[in-house]
């Protein structure tokens, strides 16, 4: 199963309690205020350019063979992911380059950049965001909203392409080897963030 598999199992009963959030929810049914999305759209953009950030420090460290990966895992965030935000910007009217980090964002970002200066915690750490949202995205796309802009929104992280970044990340970090008790420790730390990070500030 590999490390990756045995923190995905203590990740599926935190990946519900986001299910049932009430951001989420509203996402799935494609009837969520406005405001709200708009809310977590501008702190997701702001996190997101940390997350390539993070990505960019562990490259520094990666060996040879799993460079790539990460100058892939950048590029995707940065032209795919926040190209997708800056399109929802203009149908939500959010404010990206005005936003300011709020608590939960900040307290995520830090965590994710402290981390990342030891390359296999750095890994784990970042290891609930990819895979939570593959497979939140997974997950909501087996009853996806009807409203286009949240269909588009589950789209991109129900995509194949961003399963196999997720099943790259899985092989780094298994590859990697970092002390399991730490591995643990950060992706719980991780997956608690994320919960946090759907308490959006409006």
């Amino acid at each position: 199963m590999g490390l990756a598999g045995r923190l995905a199992d203590i990740g599926r009963p935190l990946l519900q309690e986001q299910l049932r959030h009430p951001t989420v929810v509203g996402i799935a049914r494609g009837d969520l205020d406005e405001a709200v999305f708009r809310s977590w759209l501008e702190q997701d953009y702001l996190f997101l350019l940390d997350y390539v950030r993070v990505f960019s420090r562990l490259a520094w460290q990666a060996p040879a063979g799993h460079l790539g990966d990460l100058v892939d895992l950048a590029h995707s965030t940065f032209h795919d992911e926040l190209s997708l935000h800056r399109e929802l910007a203009g149908e939500f009217g959010a404010d990206l380059e005005g936003a300011v980090k709020g608590p939960a964002c900040a307290a995520y970002t830090e965590f994710l950049l402290d981390a990342a200066s030891s390359y296999g915690e750095g890994l784990a750490a970042l290891y609930p965001c990819m895979w939570g949202y593959s497979t939140l995205g997974a997950k909501l796309a087996e009853s996806p909203p009807a409203e286009p802009r949240y269909r588009r929104w589950v789209d991109t992280y129900a995509d194949p392409a961003f399963a196999e970044l997720t099943r790259r990340c899985a092989q780094m970090l298994n590859e990697a080897a970092p002390d399991h008790g730490r591995a643990t420790e950060l992706f719980r730390a991780g997956m608690r963030h994320e919960l946090a990070f759907w308490d959006t500030p409006c």
